[in-house]
């Protein structure tokens, strides 16, 4: 390549500001954040053929994916949160995006080739997209983390169904809090809903659905203050009149326990950031016209940048608008330095329009247009439908050595069920899988021990030379469907190998974990944040037969639920050298290590 704008090669290779860059490595634009406004930017990019990776520390998806139903995103009749982002992720790694689960550590962004720090190495690009979204916002009531996970909550999709015949409160007077709070009146026995303000501050057209649901009672003007909990959860809340100032006692009408759940806006994420581009005086990043930030080449967009609607179609709005405008500067940039980075040319999508190409030219004919209409949706077969089954032969495809699932069941329908699916699932498995039945004699089920053996149970054996099992510590207790489905196959292909790819640090601190470590991990299968948690645990089991990591659907085992308090999943429970901590929520892989002190 011929060096331009007065640069000598060398220093064109050296992007400009002295940074020494390898060309194969370099990208036109990094993305940090795997959310709909991420996934949307990398969508538009990877389309026009810029080179693009997405950086994710937690779940691809973000937070619309604890949204159990989406009826407003323009085109799509139904669907919920995780299926809307899935599919925006296929749409992007088909016109060639990557993907990488890593955290960004740090920026350095002066200069014409810019510098991302990951816990998996430095990566060098042009441009960057932060889109690291928000996190739901704590109040600071007396009681908020105390009872975190065992009577608070901040998700009506994971945790409504604990709350069955109770009476909740609800707190917010935004989008979230409206909606969510008709998606309660499924579970509870009546939902109260706390607004601070004389009224919602979303749409009317939303609040409406609220005040009209004869399940909801709702106090303007109305803080929580504190809650209280008795034998069985909270018993008690203080609640404020904020027209009044005067303070009184809330409880059910029932004198039993209640859920609170809160939905009180999103802090932005933007520590990343901080002391790099201009923030506001609440920490959202100040953009300009088209998404720039306060650094050249840096961009923002999606939910921690200040705007006046925080919705799905806003998010893909700005990661399409970012993206445009990043091709631009990624082109600027490549032309003033001499750099141009590997284009994704080994798409599955150029791959489908070359094919087309030639097809036609063989046949003299041109390719006919998408026929229109509705997407067939694969037609059921037992357990799985067409579209998984094609996925399952890809990861069956991938798994380094065959594996056995050991069952132990007893008479009842959900081992049944569980015996069913299992069977399917071999049978798919093109010989990567075989299954067994255990023949236990410890037949009896302690919700109080370690890792209680809760009937049915099927456990990831590994084969030894001779063909016979070797437990790998890792399984589930009930029927690994649900959203639990792709947290088990993942779990397959870890434990087959060679499984996904870990950064040398956390690799080096799986392996170091020398004291045999217990994990529970209580679920529901409609819980949208326990499958994170689950792989990652089982992630570190795979690598390290020092761990055990299960999964115990609470749904199917109540007396586990009673046993720990559970109120709010995913659960977790370590069990490490005779100590027992009990921790909730969403978790990454370098989060457990952090949980179980490794």
């Amino acid at each position: 390549m011929q060096p331009l704008c007065d640069k000598t090669h060398e220093e064109a290779l050296r992007g400009g500001n002295g940074i020494s860059v390898n060309q194969e490595d370099l990208y036109d634009a990094v993305i940090i954040g795997g959310g709909p406004a991420g996934l949307a930017a990398g969508l538009y990019l990877a389309r026009a053929r810029y080179r693009t990776l997405i950086l994710e520390k937690g779940d691809f998806g973000g937070q619309i994916t604890i949204t159990a139903e989406v009826v407003n995103y323009p085109g799509v009749a139904n669907t919920d949160g995780r299926q809307l982002t899935e599919t925006m992720r296929q749409q992007a790694q088909r016109f060639g995006a990557e993907f990488m689960s890593a955290e960004a550590t740090g920026l350095d962004v002066d200069g014409d080739v810019k510098t991302v720090h990951t816990t998996r190495g430095d990566i060098k690009t042009f441009g960057i997209l932060i889109a690291t979204g928000a996190t739901p916002r704590k109040l600071g009531f007396a009681g908020e983390e105390e009872y975190a996970g065992r009577g608070v909550a901040y998700c009506a999709t994971c945790d409504g169904e604990f709350f069955s015949g109770r009476e909740v409160l609800v707190v917010g007077g935004g989008f979230a809090a409206a909606e969510e709070s008709v998606f309660l009146t499924k579970y509870a026995s009546k939902v109260t809903l706390l607004v601070r303000e004389p009224d919602f501050t979303c749409d009317a057209a939303v609040a409406a659905d609220a005040k009209a649901n004869p399940g909801i009672e709702i106090r303007y003007n109305t803080e929580l203050l504190g809650v209280s909990a008795g034998k069985g959860g909270l018993v008690e809340a203080r609640i404020k009149d904020n027209k009044t100032g005067q303070e009184s006692t809330w409880t059910a009408a029932d004198g039993g326990s209640f859920g609170v759940f809160v939905f009180a806006g999103y802090v932005p994420q933007t520590s990343l950031v901080r002391g790099v581009v201009e923030l506001d005086q609440r920490d959202y990043i100040v953009t300009h016209g088209n998404l720039e930030t306060s650094v050249p080449g840096v961009y923002a967009a999606g939910d921690l940048r200040e705007k006046n609607l925080r919705q799905v179609i806003t998010a893909t709005a700005d990661g399409a608008v970012a993206a445009v405008e990043m091709e631009r500067y990624a082109s600027e940039m490549s032309e003033k330095t001499g750099l141009l980075p590997p284009r994704p040319n080994d798409s599955p999508y150029e791959k489908e329009e070359a094919a087309a190409a030639r097809s036609a030219s063989e046949e003299g004919t041109s390719p006919a247009p998408a026929a229109s209409g509705k997407v067939s949706e694969g037609k059921a077969s037992g357990f799985f439908n067409d579209a998984i089954r094609q996925q399952l032969a890809v990861v069956f495809g991938k798994m380094g050595q065959p594996l056995t699932l050991e069952l132990t069941l007893d008479s009842t329908d959900l081992s049944k069920e569980l015996e069913g699916f299992i069977g399917e699932l071999v049978a798919l498995s093109s010989g990567k899988l075989d299954s067994r039945v255990a023949e236990r004699s410890d037949a009896s089920y302690d919700p109080a021990a370690d890792m209680p053996l809760a009937r049915p149970y099927v456990e990831i054996c590994r084969r030894s030379a001779t063909g016979d099992p070797v437990h790998s510590g890792l399984g589930f207790h009930g029927v690994p469907s649900g959203h639990e489905f792709n947290s088990f196959v993942l779990a397959l292909y870890n434990v087959a190998g060679p499984g996904q790819s870990l950064d040398a640090d956390t690799q080096a601190r799986i392996e170091a974990i020398s004291a045999p470590i217990d994990v529970m991990l209580l679920v529901s299968l409609t819980c949208t944040m326990c499958p994170t948690t689950v792989l990652s645990s089982q992630r570190i089991a795979s690598d390290n037969p020092k761990v055990r990591a299960q999964a115990y659907d609470v749904a199917r085992f109540p007396e586990l639920k009673d046993q720990y308090g559970v109120m709010s999943v995913p659960c977790i429970v370590v069990n490490n050298g005779g100590e027992q901590i009990v921790e909730f929520g969403k978790k990454s892989v370098p989060e457990m290590l952090d949980l179980i002190g490794a």
